[in-house]
């Protein structure tokens, strides 16, 4: 039996591998997510049940363990080089002639790749399992981070065996290559470290550099990160003849190598890739910042050596960074949503690669004064890729240029600006501030928080540009007629007209067909007569869709826009049903949806149990705050200068005068048994969010906790879970599923 178990579970490893290659690597899976996580919830299960056949290359161990404390140091096999740069073609002719000369030959085969700009890695296999994963450092040692790398999803924790026989079957072997973040990856990860208020990275190479030496694995699996292999290595050695054989023997093992190389004959060849990629290498998903040329030939390696630091038979060549001078006309701050100030630099405008560039970042006040960038002065401006520009150094100091300070209030709504000990931003915390007000506006109606269904960005932009709202509270002051009356105010007749054509659900009729037929017609009525020679005008539009629409209005003579008005009406009551219905949406969700900074959906529950209601908590200390689980003394903080701020005490006692629940509702225990019972939750739920699911079971008076450890009683296993489960297993911590989950909380399974 057990053999049999062994096997089951060789055979679903090797399954699951094969489609994350598929989609990881060749971005082609062969079968849907819920197809997939099928197949990873059985392995989990079969481990959970044998947890002495789990083993460090199964696909469940990919993120797991405690955060280390350090990386420990580790010693290359080989140097990993540096390359020379150049950004002159002279220096590759240069090159290719010191590369012909060196090997007594008149012509010398290349390869071109794209030089990825990310960091440096070299990983071990030993027996096909991934053993180590280690950072360039120095070129000579390098850091231990190989628990990081296991959660990049493009790096194969196993090599196939068939598949190492194409290069001999070597017990060792080691591949190097570039860890990057994708421009997706980097925008998600910026997008995530604003929200909590954290300094955004610069560009996606700092952000996969910094990612790599975090010492928790979960922080660095969220950032989804990616590998693409350019050097094998087998003993020590080479293991194939050409440059070129090696990255295809890299794509055959598994590994995510860049498709854009190519052999190059001549240097002419040559010239021609790096003037191709020069000019498309901003269609890529991944920055690149120039092409990295190898001699094809391998045996020619050796003979051509290395210098100290580089070898002789590779160059990179570095594309010119986008960049202009310009002068500094004025300095301003821009608010965020999060309330952060970002200094930004008004420019004489100046083009910068093909775009006119008339503002720059200067990212915080502690940049401002590294540059030494006053008003007045000419600066270096650079623009590389989607980048934002960016202020890069001062060329000339104006004689009369001026200081530019730091911020005392908010340039936008000119409350006192507040900058936390030992960060380098300044914020404004008032939660009416109009440039924080859209994006405070969806965080408090968004489904964690206040759950205002049909509360948008479009209904958002018309309620704040129209000022009909200027701050949370105003929602519970709206009524019908002012819904519909700012909706009426800022659509045109022509917009008007096309949602009613889309709203008839016309076969073939979308909404872009639908807003090119009203632009044309301007009336239903001039619609109606329309002739099919009309119709073969309108871009959109073809002979099956003229025909459904004349089929239509043939059925249908006598509609109007009196549907659109009743589709108003109604529209705004559903609006303000929700607006009604969040009033109840309890004390945890107010604190959450206030958007303070740094308290999340958690830390907000732990508040709202603790102190009961939100009068307590606006009066609370920081001493008082520190009795709270989990809240710290940078949250404390956060919450004592929300609470302080005079304009965020009076939406609250607003919210309060409008109905909305400002205490918390007692709990009551249903005498389940699970009072006293410690939970962990991890992955996703088919019948509960997890949100849900603690509420539930905090309402039978459980507890529900964000880490693994013997005290626990219970985790909760969903939809792709994290390292929890795994860490549950090596405790001996009891897992379930949410149908187990549904049992102990006395509900129909």
């Amino acid at each position: 039996m057990a053999k049999n178990i062994e096997k089951e579970i060789a055979k679903l490893r090797d399954e699951i591998r094969y489609h994350e290659h598929r989609y990881y690597v060749l971005d082609n899976p062969e079968i849907s997510d819920f197809e997939f996580d099928k197949l990873m919830h059985h392995l989990q299960e079969l481990e959970r049940q044998h947890p002495e056949l789990v083993t460090p290359d199964s696909p469940t161990q990919r993120v797991g363990g405690q955060p280390a404390t350090e990386f420990p140091k580790v010693r290359h096999s080989a140097p990993m080089l540096s390359l020379d740069n150049t950004y002159s073609v002279d220096d590759l002719r240069d090159f290719d002639r010191r590369v012909r000369e060196l090997a007594g030959r008149d012509q010398v085969e290349y390869v071109g790749e794209l030089k990825l700009d990310g960091l440096s890695m070299a990983l071990t296999y030993q027996d096909g399992a991934l053993v180590h994963g280690v950072t360039r450092g120095d070129g000579v040692v390098g850091e231990d981070v190989t628990t990081n790398v296991k959660t990049i999803r493009s790096v194969p924790l196993r090599l196939e065996a068939r598949k190492l026989e194409l290069i001999g079957n070597p017990a060792r072997l080691e591949v190097r290559g570039e860890v990057i973040m994708t421009r997706k990856a980097f925008e998600q990860t910026n997008a995530q470290r604003e929200a909590a208020g954290e300094q955004k990275f610069a560009n996606p190479r700092n952000s996969a550099a910094g990612s790599m030496r975090q010492l928790d694995p979960r922080i660095v699996a969220e950032r989804k990160l990616d590998m693409f292999a350019y050097y094998l290595q087998v003993n020590g050695a080479e293991p194939l003849p050409e440059h070129a054989q090696a990255l295809e023997a890299l794509a055959k093992l598994g590994f995510k190598v860049v498709q854009n190389w190519k052999v190059c004959k001549t240097l002419d060849e040559l010239l021609a890739y790096k003037d191709l990629w020069e000019t498309k290498r901003y269609d890529l998903d991944y920055e690149i910042d120039g092409i990295v040329i190898k001699v094809n030939d391998i045996g020619l390696w050796q003979e051509l050596g290395t210098t100290a630091k580089s070898p002789r038979w590779a160059v990179a060549y570095k594309y010119t960074p986008r960049q202009a001078e310009t002068l500094i006309k004025g300095i301003r701050f821009q608010v965020g949503r999060t309330g952060t100030l970002t200094p930004v630099a008004d420019l004489e405008p100046a083009d910068v690669g093909g775009v006119t560039v008339s503002h720059a970042t200067l990212h915080n006040m502690d940049e401002i004064e590294r540059l030494g960038v006053k008003i007045g002065d000419t600066v270096l401006i650079q623009r590389a890729g989607e980048v934002i520009p960016q202020v890069v150094k001062v060329v000339k100091h104006a004689e009369d240029g001026r200081e530019f300070g730091r911020p005392k209030e908010c340039p936008v709504c000119g409350e006192e600006v507040h900058r936390a000990e030992g960060e380098v931003a300044y914020r404004c915390v008032n939660a009416a501030c109009p440039a924080k007000l859209k994006e405070s506006l969806l965080h408090f109606a968004g489904r964690h928080a206040m759950n205002i269904q049909g509360l948008g960005e479009a209904l958002v932009d018309e309620l704040v540009d129209s000022e009909t709202v200027k701050d949370v509270a105003d929602l519970y002051s709206l009524n019908k007629e002012r819904l519909v009356g700012v909706r009426r105010s800022r659509e045109s007749e022509a917009k008007r007209l096309g949602r009613v054509i889309q709203a008839y659900k016309i076969p073939s009729v979308g909404e872009k067909t639908a807003s090119c037929l009203a632009e044309y017609f301007g009336s239903l009525e001039g619609l109606r007569k329309a002739s099919f020679d009309q119709f073969s005008r309108i871009k959109g539009v073809n002979r099956t869709t003229a025909e459904n629409i004349v089929r239509f209005f043939e059925k249908s003579t006598q509609r109007d826009l009196t549907g659109l008005e009743r589709n108003a009406d109604k529209w705004a009551e559903n609006v303000l049903d929700e607006i009604e219905n969040s009033k109840t949406a309890g004390l945890a969700r107010l604190i959450f949806a206030l958007g303070i900074r740094f308290v999340g959906e958690r830390t907000a529950q732990l508040l709202a149990a603790h102190f009961g209601s939100l009068k307590s908590l606006s009066e609370a200390t920081l001493d008082e705050l520190a009795k709270v689980q989990e809240v710290g003394p940078k949250v404390g903080q956060s919450i004592v200068e929300f609470f302080g701020e005079r304009a965020n005490r009076e939406i609250l006692d607003r919210l309060q005068r409008a109905g909305v629940t400002v205490e918390e509702e007692k709990k009551q225990s249903k005498g389940t048994g699970l009072e006293g019972k410690t939970f962990v939750l991890t992955g996703e739920f088919d019948r509960w969010t997890r949100e849900e699911a603690k509420r539930l079971i905090e309402s039978q008076s459980g507890k529900v906790t964000d880490s693994v450890s013997k005290k626990t009683n219970y985790v909760v296993v969903g939809a792709r879970p994290g390292t929890k489960q795994a860490k549950a297993i090596a405790l001996g911590v009891t897992t379930i599923d949410e149908r187990q989950l549904a049992a102990l909380l006395g509900e129909a399974p």
